[in-house]
């Protein structure tokens, strides 16, 4: 999958705004429950406009564990004195977000997260996503990698970098940092969050055993990766029982 095979998906009303609002608010919850969040760090987005420049995120320092539809905060990136207003975002998530949502309208939903094995791949000197099995080749051919971390991300520049380094694919590793993991709806951009925290999980711990990997050809690779797309509403089955789970 590419962003160019994503679905635009409109919130222009109440409802649809609603709906977006408790996804993106039970994704946070969920990423702590699964052991992923960190402090009180980390940013998922997810677009209200067409164009992109219209975005809920995360407010400021706000624990994920804690974040309810309401707490969301409704951005625009065109706002230039959005970081001086009484409820600023975190100047990161605003630099970074909000510049990737204008220059990738089609990246509905940006979830980005410090999972321990995603992390742990990110800091190898090769960090590639090698298909070794299922799960790993689910991302043959969908994963960007940037290699230019140079510290807390808290300007423009580096939104503009990562959007152009992940270009027309999903998954984004980045190097000495984390994941991102772009999709057009917050399930499906969960559900690959998911499953590539467990690709790489696999991956480190073939790796630790110091043993030559048994790497699939790119023919078996790529034929893998398209045997997931009819698997695709997985992701809305999967969700919605984590949603589920979720304390009342």
């Amino acid at each position: 999958m590419s962003l160019d095979n994503l679905t635009p998906v409109g919130h222009n009303n109440s409802a649809d705004l609603d709906s977006l609002r408790s996804d993106l608010a039970a994704a946070f919850r969920i990423c702590h429950q699964l052991g992923w969040s960190e402090s009180v760090g980390n940013h998922f987005s997810a677009t209200t406009s067409e164009d992109g420049k219209s975005f809920l995120l995360n407010p400021k320092w706000k624990h994920f564990a804690t974040i309810g539809p309401d707490d969301l905060l409704l951005l625009n990136s065109d706002n230039t004195d959005v970081l001086d207003g009484p409820n600023a975002p975190d100047a990161s998530a605003w630099c970074v977000h909000g510049t990737m949502h204008r220059n990738l309208p089609s990246a509905k939903v940006i979830l980005h997260a410090h999972s321990p094995y995603a992390t742990a791949l990110a800091c190898l000197e090769d960090p590639t996503m090698v298909p070794i099995d299922n799960n790993t080749a689910r991302f043959y051919g969908r994963t960007a990698y940037d290699r230019d971390f140079g510290g807390i991300a808290d300007a423009e520049e580096e939104g503009e970098r990562l959007a152009q380094a992940i270009g027309h694919k999903t998954v984004l590793v980045m190097g000495n940092h984390g994941v991102s993991i772009v999709g057009d709806t917050v399930a499906a951009a969960f559900e690959d969050l998911y499953f590539f925290e467990k690709a790489a999980q696999t991956l480190i711990l073939a790796r630790s055993t110091g043993q030559p990997l048994a790497i699939l050809s790119d023919e078996v690779a790529q034929n893998t990766a398209d045997g997931w797309k009819p698997y695709a509403g997985m992701a809305d089955e999967h969700f919605a029982y984590l949603k589920s789970q979720l304390p009342r």
